[in-house]
């Protein structure tokens, strides 16, 4: 293997290969003029036929084959130089230590200070070694054409303490072996075993290697084991644990969140992504005081534990997390009233240890329940309900503390919640009527004799279809495959989308899950998404405003937004639509998938589904976009009346043998009836053997 295919390249062919849109040969064209150069590498690719593929998968594929030719002509294979890094990481260092420089000790701010004072030398070092997988690297194999003396600046960020360093001279020896050893290669690890005196020349795989060399090392049955590694090795360096730890704080609150970091700046530069243009605002911190961030980053690092031990199956440990999330909780300050003057807005709470806690809790609500630990987990449940006044997850807790309750033989007691679920404000959509289905089957009389208004709400009825597939495959628990109506091989949405192409009525349309319905909202209501409001844009580098699925959202931006359904009503979707789609094509937006829907196809739905249907669905999104982004119908259908072009859509659930709706996708197929959609549940039965 002798390198990889430039990330850009790489992000649009992977997906024609993975889906046999292509094949593709690769050579290499041409030798590199130094060992630490790219190498030139000629790429042929060509077309495979497949006269199997569904319409919906060749729509998607040209789209995909679309987007690699536009990267191939545009494209500037060309990685940033490391000036262009070095400034990208003096960008984010300053702006945090302008915004957020009441939350770092003296000491830490005199340390992130002190980088503007270092050579332009050590400064590329430092970013070049801090940004790549270590934690260690050889001196000798780091050469950059931009770094002009790599060991003076390596002394340099030793003397100013942002790296550590170590040859094989340091006594006593004070780091990690393990870290140490793979920097070898596996040639060298096969040398250094040679020249021992036991035999373990057997060895020939890395992990291997690796595991012999690090039992001999541990045991200390060979005195000149770190002599003979440290010979090989030779100078090594990693970024100082004081250093590591400082720069991923200040990436945490440069960009609020830990999935990004200093790529994204190199997305942006390559052209690879592009955010969208809107005006920062900062009014209130985020973190108040530096107690406020050290709380959150404890709270941050209990959450990757118990994610990495559930992983494990390292039951101990996730019942250690458990018992620290409930104890930080209950000890907690009660939240904030968001309504007094001059308080940090309600939606900062999700940078809050209270907010990771809960979720750490909620996870461990699960594992109480499936050890059938009810009693720990209506405990549990109890907190999280008391101390999170205002929580997403309020209706998940309230309807699993009815159950629990229920398990417990405490059904007066179950009762009393589903009930006080139901008119609980921050529980909606699913949640809610869930909880009204309870509130109904334990309510019967004796217990409660008043029928609840809500009652025929849920008897509606909800319009079926009926059809049937030849099964390729009749497991337990597995995904079901059919024979569509072509003779190939198909799921169930896919078999539906067939029936209503023909026999269903001569219908277009796509299997979406709601995707098309989110494209749609941010097409349409992009000037409102990306509006200046105070507080919810704090970097360059957001999809979405920090408000979007809270109910700030809506209250912040009620006269723009209403200002926008009016025009939607009154018939200028679909001229918003290709305005918006041309003004900000390819640009990121929380929710708009330019890949997945074509323009033709959500000019489609917006002109069958009127004015009228359209701004009540996107008022509805607007309100609470958190609570309805998911469990949308599978499957939207379209046609078209006339040439003029009148045309009407369609909503389906497709529901496969023995699946039953969910309470979300049962509460938005409510939804789009009360706003007049045609919706309706296209059940998939197996062929009767009858036949």
């Amino acid at each position: 293997m002798l390198g990889y295919l430039p990330r850009e390249l790489a992000k649009v062919l992977a997906p024609l290969l993975d889906t046999h849109f292509m094949e593709c040969e690769g050579f290499v064209a041409g030798l590199p003029e130094q060992q630490l150069d790219n190498v030139p590498i000629q790429l042929t690719c060509q077309k495979c036929e497949n006269d199997n593929q569904n319409y919906e998968d060749l729509r998607y594929q040209q789209s995909l084959w679309e987007n690699f030719l536009g990267v191939v002509r545009n494209g500037n294979f060309q990685q940033p130089s490391g000036a262009r890094y070095q400034a990208n990481f003096n960008t984010m260092l300053l702006d945090v230590m302008t915004n957020h420089t009441h939350l770092f000790s003296d000491t830490e701010t005199s340390f992130l200070g002190s980088f503007k004072s270092l050579s332009n030398d050590g400064q590329r070092l430092l970013v070049k070694i801090y940004t790549r997988k270590g934690p260690w690297f050889r001196l000798s194999s780091i050469s950059y054409c931009e770094i002009s003396d790599v060991e003076h600046a390596a002394m340099e960020l030793k003397l100013a303490g942002y790296i550590d360093m170590f040859s094989g001279t340091d006594v006593p020896f004070e780091h990690d072996m393990k870290e140490i050893l793979n920097v070898l290669s596996v040639p060298e690890m096969k040398e250094i075993l040679k020249e021992l005196p036991k035999d373990n020349t057997n060895c020939t795989r890395r992990h291997e290697l690796l595991s012999t060399l690090l039992s001999m090392h541990n045991n200390g049955t060979c005195t000149v084991l770190p002599k003979r590694i440290f010979k090989w090795t030779g100078t090594c360096i990693r970024v100082s644990n004081m250093a590591d730890e400082l720069l991923w704080l200040v990436q945490r609150l440069f960009f609020l969140n830990g999935d990004q970091d200093l790529s994204s700046f190199l997305l942006v530069d390559l052209g690879l992504v592009k955010f969208p243009d809107y005006t920062c605002s900062v009014v209130h911190r985020i973190f108040q005081e530096r107690n406020d961030l050290l709380q959150y980053e404890e709270a941050i690092r209990v959450a990757q534990f118990m994610d990495e031990s559930l992983d494990n199956d390292n039951m101990e440990l996730v019942s250690r997390c458990t018992d620290l999330s409930e104890n930080r909780l209950c000890t907690s300050l009660k939240e904030e009233d968001s309504s007094l003057a001059d308080s940090p807005p309600s939606f900062y709470s999700c940078f809050s240890s209270t907010w990771i806690y809960s979720k750490i809790l909620t996870l461990g609500v699960s594992v109480y329940e499936r050890e059938r630990r009810y009693a720990d987990a209506i405990r549990t449940l109890k907190i999280l309900l008391s101390k999170v006044a205002s929580g997403r997850r309020r209706g998940y807790w309230t309807l699993r503390l009815s159950i629990d309750l229920e398990h417990m033989g405490r059904p007066n007691e179950s009762l009393s919640i589903a009930e006080g679920g139901v008119t609980d404000p921050w529980i909606r959509a699913g949640s809610k009527i869930a909880l009204q289905k309870r509130a109904l089957r334990l309510g019967k009389p004796p217990r409660r004799w008043k029928v609840p208004s809500y009652a025929d709400s849920l008897k509606r009825n909800i319009k079926e279809v009926n059809i049937e597939g030849r099964p390729l495959n009749c497991e337990i628990g597995a995904k079901n495959v059919f024979y569509g109506y072509d003779g190939d091989r198909c799921g169930v949405e896919q078999l539906a989308l067939q029936y209503y192409a023909d026999e269903g009525g001569g219908w277009q349309g796509t299997h979406s899950e709601g995707g098309i319905w989110m494209t749609i909202f941010g097409l349409l209501m992009w000037d409102v998404i990306f509006s200046e409001v105070c507080d919810v844009f704090h970097s360059k580098f957001q999809t979405a405003p920090l408000d979007f699925e809270t109910d700030d959202f809506y209250k912040s931006r009620k006269d723009l937004i209403e200002a926008q359904l009016k025009r939607i009503q009154d018939g200028m979707a679909e001229e918003m639509l290709i305005s918006s789609w041309e003004l900000h094509q390819g640009t990121s937006c929380k929710g708009v998938n330019w890949d997945r829907h074509p323009m033709a196809d959500v000019r489609a739905v917006v002109a069958g589904v009127g004015g009228h249907r359209l701004a009540l669905l996107l008022r509805h999104l607007a309100l609470d976009y958190r609570s309805w982004s998911s469990g949308m119908p599978d499957l939207l259908l379209w046609h078209f009346l006339d040439e003029r072009g009148g045309a009407e859509a369609k909503l389906v659930e497709v529901k496969g043998p023995k699946d039953q709706l969910s309470e979300q996708q049962r509460a938005w197929i409510f939804v789009l009836m009360d706003f007049g959609f045609d919706v309706e549940v296209c059940k998939v039965s197996l062929v009767s053997k009858r036949r």
